[in-house]
């Protein structure tokens, strides 16, 4: 997430939602009452003598909401917010009317709050990423990319380089076929580029990961100034290439502060845990709800299954006493592994301080 406060008012904060975590931490903040000032789509309906009672255009739109309604929309990557029309840059559009917001990750928006207390930008800064990173996954036939924020992972289509059987890199031929391929990459890598705040990892058998960071750095300057790592010992390429590296020990090692690599560490250590008949973990809200009550839980981790045991509203107030207690909270999605582990085990487990069973 990036939030920064709007210069035309101390009450007025820009936010840039980036992952699931985002959009929890959003929900959390936002409350019935508040303003929220959003890009959106409408549906005018036609005035015209002969024209269809139900026909009308779709435009797009800029409007303040005053919230009336928040919630998840059947997902964690989607809110719904209704409300009133506050105001809106259509004049065809007027105040008063009832109106409703899909915001997804990518989206941003303007909340509006008459205090924003220190519990609110708590929430807020905890969903602040240090670093995104960037996955290229690539041998001397296939590529992929990915870009991984937080617990959110975004693949891009497979990049053929178009080469078949035996290879012998010296030829002038593949030479001139590894410059396309790599050029292919590079667009590719320009496009998930948004900011320096941002670490690309390259890895996948052979030396073609070697070569496509010279080249990345030879022919553009831009990228001498970014931090590029080289992974060993990932024997896969391509699209699932991606998936082994974020299965593996190595991920764990370089990415140790990120928070696919916390979550990834809590699940394994809950599993190791289960397979030996320990019992410092709780599964299911019920459960989670005790050991919480006791002062017992360490870290939590939870994806859109939880909703299916939980009412939303209950879960949301669950979530900000552990905040309050500083315990660790992550939201997944199914984009991963992680996500899909957790949803396997009722949308929602904890790690604990102590043994309560």
């Amino acid at each position: 997430m990036k939030f920064t406060k709007s210069k035309d008012s101390e009450n007025r904060t820009i936010i840039v939602l980036e992952e699931p975590d985002d959009l929890f931490s959003l929900r959390r903040v936002t409350e019935v009452g508040d303003n929220v000032i959003a890009d959106t789509t409408r549906v005018l309906k036609q005035d015209k003598e002969h024209a269809r009672p139900d026909k009308g255009e779709r435009i797009k739109i800029r409007v303040s909401l005053r919230i009336e309604k928040v919630g998840f929309d059947g997902a964690i990557d989607r809110l719904k917010i209704s409300g009133t029309i506050v105001t809106s840059n259509n004049e065809n559009v007027p105040k008063g009317l009832h109106h409703s917001i899909n915001i997804r990750i990518g989206d941003t928006i303007i909340l509006e709050k008459s205090d924003w207390n220190e519990r609110y930008i708590k929430i807020l800064t905890r969903s602040t990423l240090q670093f995104k990173y960037i996955l290229v996954s690539i041998d001397s036939q296939e590529a992929a990319i990915a870009r991984l924020i937080g617990t959110n992972l975004k693949i891009t289509p497979n990049i053929y380089s178009g080469k078949s059987g035996k290879r012998y890199f010296t030829d002038q031929k593949n030479d001139s076929s590894n410059r396309s391929y790599f050029e292919s990459i590079r667009k590719g890598l320009d496009i998930c580029i948004e900011d320096h705040a941002l670490k690309i990892v390259v890895f996948g058998p052979g030396e073609t990961k070697r070569k496509l960071i010279n080249y990345l750095k030879e022919k553009n300057e831009s990228y001498q100034n970014i931090d590029i790592d080289i992974v060993e010992g990932i024997e896969a390429s391509g699209e699932d290439g991606i998936f082994v590296f974020l299965r593996s020990q190595s991920m764990k090692d370089m990415m140790s502060d990120s928070k696919i690599s916390m979550v990834s560490d809590i699940l394994d250590n809950i599993m190791k845990q289960v397979s030996k008949g320990e019992s410092k973990y709780a599964i299911g809200f019920n459960d989670i709800s005790y050991a919480n009550s006791i002062n017992a839980v360490d870290s939590l981790v939870y994806s859109d299954k939880v909703f299916a045991e939980v009412d939303e509203s209950e879960f949301i107030k669950f979530l900000n006493d552990l905040e309050n207690k500083n315990i660790k909270i992550f939201a997944t999605d199914s984009t991963t592994d992680m996500g899909l582990r957790v949803s396997s085990l009722g949308g929602v487990v904890a790690l604990l301080r102590y043994q309560i069973k």
